[in-house]
């Protein structure tokens, strides 16, 4: 089974009463639209396509995303705009239960009577997660790498000749 995603929220959610107890797999291809629905200014561009499966069980449904694509970032140092490719993998446990909450971060309840699960808000999160707290553009990223490295010459320099006579004072 399959879907293509595109513009509206409802394009990102999955009709789970109908589903048998099998795995179901969708795919959404988004891009900059998705993003500006979600109204966050560090991530408001990419394109990306995402394939989930879902496996429906008798007391849960284990959502397995695997998101691909490119982010439109701005560079920190340099303010230009870049391509921030990514390659995120994740898991969500939907269990049934008597109410909606979350467990743990990958863990969620869902109330047995529920119709639909919204992936979209998943995939932003997912998404915005990846985002580096330091966006630097490729072209300073080699620079960025090197700035911790100590170099040295090899040569042991001798002591100031004033320092060895203050040593001789001392024994």
């Amino acid at each position: 089974m399959g879907l293509k995603g595109g513009l509206g929220l409802d394009l990102y959610s999955v009709h789970i009463q109908g589903l048998s107890y099998a795995i179901h797999h969708f795919h959404y291809d988004f891009g900059d639209a998705f993003f500006k629905q979600y109204g966050m200014e560090i991530l408001s561009r990419g394109t990306f396509h995402a394939a989930v499966a879902l496996d429906k069980r008798e007391t849960f449904i284990e959502a397995t995303f695997q998101i691909t694509g490119h982010a439109r970032l701005v560079c920190d140092r340099s303010l230009e705009e870049y391509d921030q490719p990514m390659s995120i993998s994740r898991k969500i446990i939907f269990k049934f239960g008597d109410e909606d909450k979350e467990i743990s971060e990958d863990v969620l309840m869902i109330q047995r009577n529920t119709d639909t699960l919204r992936l979209g808000q998943h995939l932003f999160e997912f998404i915005g997660l990846e985002v580096p707290m330091k966006k630097l553009h490729p072209r300073f990223r080699d620079e960025e790498q090197n700035e911790g490295i100590v170099y040295s010459s090899g040569e042991k320099k001798g002591t100031d000749p004033r320092w060895d006579v203050l040593k001789k004072l001392k024994n």
